[in-house]
């Protein structure tokens, strides 16, 4: 065997699987399982079969799941930048599918970076409702961030906070809650080698005591009538059937809801927890922790561990994908209707595109429709500020500058003035400033004051120093081409394609520009590939200044 298992994780699984362990074994040998998932906020499943550049084996648990051949590259195709897919590991699509987010949820997911959950729950919730997407590391917020944006989700906020400081600002919030939670990886030994080592320096211990406190915090921020799911990629019962009896005895309310079982999944066992606990063996401490009557909490409701038999396990011999466990935890009281227009349900434009903007939010001034020769960015009315972007920074030397802020105002008429000259149809959020940026929030703003928030909602752009509006790319890769004044089509199968996704200047005529009745063709342009948006350019005398984001080129 090519992998060498630690020989205590070798010696656990035979004495669990019995006469399957030769073949769970021999699962080492076999390659690891690619597969990518259709992205349905931009394209619906038959019409991206209908494109594809690979060759699509369906995923049999998630219907918008493909097996594609490695050697084929996905990521490095035009269509990965256009957002049309998400690179997945077909196990882990499993956790959003049990969770079943519908339009109109609030739903979080807590341990959420890279963000291949997080965008499978936004393609489910389909522009409707509210996701909190969250990561404890900072670092790995950037990727989540970045996959939010390339996918085109408008109505989510990014956070890197801890499940504490979430259940301050939003108790009682959600209605579907994911925790995908930091686990011993044992699942993923043949995926990345490093899980091994960490293995063995007793990380089961480390992470159920993590596990716990993650689930006893999500309780509070879960709305009655609500549905938790837990997930590890791990095998150990301590990480998984032990948890759910644990938090079952500490939270009577809760209860282990059904599972719909792919017929390649295997069911929950809960009596490897219970052998642990006959043996006196497990890695965790917290399998022993004790009830008042001194029995060991996780059996102190009788048929608390019992329940756990309606999980699923996902096994590398019996599923093409990598070892999960998936635990659907429904809460028994009653659903409250909400009202209507209530935050996460309803929320109102932030303006309606092509419309005259309200005096009230332009200090003074109202626009009228866009038309051509209109002025983008600052607007006709919009004053301009001094310029301090070249001020000397005290302290820091001659050579040293610092740029002020634009003030509220500036940024809230610059980004209006945008909207209504670049859109065609209105966006939805609670228009927010920070800093110098622009959002469209999702959630009242007040639940984010005193969190470290990574993206306050859907990034619409900043402002500069000279007063100019620049949008954000993400507000381009989540735009219907029918939604921008004026669209550039490029093709997949011509160079232009790439050379835009690498970042370099192209050259187009006018006639190329496709744009609304009585708008010119000069200024910013919705850049699409085979009609699917991708980002920004500026596009004056048949010179296209490409604003594709330097982070998110092409780089083979």
């Amino acid at each position: 065997m090519s992998i060498q298992l630690p020989p205590l994780f070798q010696s656990r699984m035979q004495g669990w699987l019995g006469g399957e362990y030769e073949a769970f074994v021999a699962s080492y040998e076999r390659p690891r399982h690619v597969g990518i998932r259709v992205n349905t906020l931009k394209i619906d499943r038959e019409a991206f079969e209908a494109i594809s550049p690979f060759v699509l084996k369906p995923i049999p648990w998630c219907e918008t799941g493909f097996y594609v051949d490695e050697s084929e590259r996905p990521g490095k195709h035009p269509y990965y930048h256009a957002g049309l897919y998400y690179i997945q590991e077909p196990s882990a699509m499993e956790p959003a599918e049990a969770l079943r987010p519908e339009p109109g949820d609030r739903v979080l997911d807590l341990c959420a970076a890279p963000g291949g959950k997080s965008t499978q729950i936004a393609a489910k919730l389909q522009g409707e409702g509210v996701l909190v997407t969250n990561d404890i590391s900072m670092e790995r917020t950037k990727a989540l961030a970045k996959n939010i944006e390339m996918n085109g989700v408008r109505n989510a906020v990014v956070l890197n906070e801890t499940p504490e400081r979430i259940s301050e600002k939003f108790p009682a919030y959600f209605d579907k809650i994911l925790i995908d939670a930091p686990c011993s990886g044992e699942g993923m030994f043949r995926k990345d080698p490093d899980a091994i080592r960490q293995w063995e320096k007793h990380s089961v211990e480390v992470c159920t005591v993590m596990q716990r406190d993650i689930l006893d915090t999500v309780a509070s921020m879960l709305a009655p009538g609500g549905r938790i799911v837990y997930s590890t990629c791990t095998f150990a019962p301590e990480e998984n059937e032990a948890m759910i009896a644990l938090f079952l005895a500490r939270h009577p309310e809760f209860v282990v809801g059904e599972l719909p079982h792919s017929p390649l999944f295997a069911p929950g066992r809960p009596e490897w927890t219970a052998g642990l606990l006959e043996s006196g063996g497990g890695l965790s401490p917290l399998l022993h922790e004790a009830a008042p009557d001194g029995e060991p909490l996780v059996l102190s409701r009788p048929e608390a561990l019992a329940q756990t038999a309606r999980a699923a396990r996902i096994w590398p011999h019996l599923a093409e994908g990598e070892g999960h466990f998936v635990c659907v935890l429904e809460h028994t009281g009653e659903k409250a209707a909400r009202p209507t227009g209530a935050a996460g349900s309803a929320p109102g434009p932030v303006i309606g595109a092509g419309e005259e903007l309200p005096a009230a939010d332009v200090g003074g001034r109202t626009g009228g429709p866009k038309g051509k020769g209109r002025q983008e960015g600052r607007g006709a009315g919009l004053p301009r500020r001094e310029d301090k972007s070249a001020r000397p920074a005290r302290g820091r030397g001659k050579d040293a500058y610092v740029r002020e802020e634009a003030s509220e105002g500036d940024v809230r008429r610059a980004c209006l003035e945008f909207l209504a000259a670049q859109l065609t149809a209105p966006l939805y959020g609670t228009l927010l400033i920070s800093g110098d940026y622009a959002y469209a929030c999702p959630v009242e703003p007040s639940r984010l004051r005193g969190l470290k928030v990574r993206r306050s909602g859907f990034q619409l752009g900043m402002v500069k120093s000279n007063g100019r509006f620049v949008p954000s790319n993400a507000l381009a890769a989540a735009l219907h081409p029918t939604e921008s004044a004026r669209v550039l089509n490029l093709s997949s199968a011509l160079p232009e394609a790439v050379s835009y996704l690498k970042g370099e200047t192209l050259t187009f005529d006018e006639e190329r520009i496709q744009r609304a009745d009585g708008v010119e063709a000069k200024g910013y342009v919705l850049v699409t590939i085979d009609g699917y948006s991708v980002g920004w350019g500026k596009w004056a005398a048949g010179v296209l200044k490409n604003e594709y984001p330097a982070g998110w080129r092409w780089n083979g």
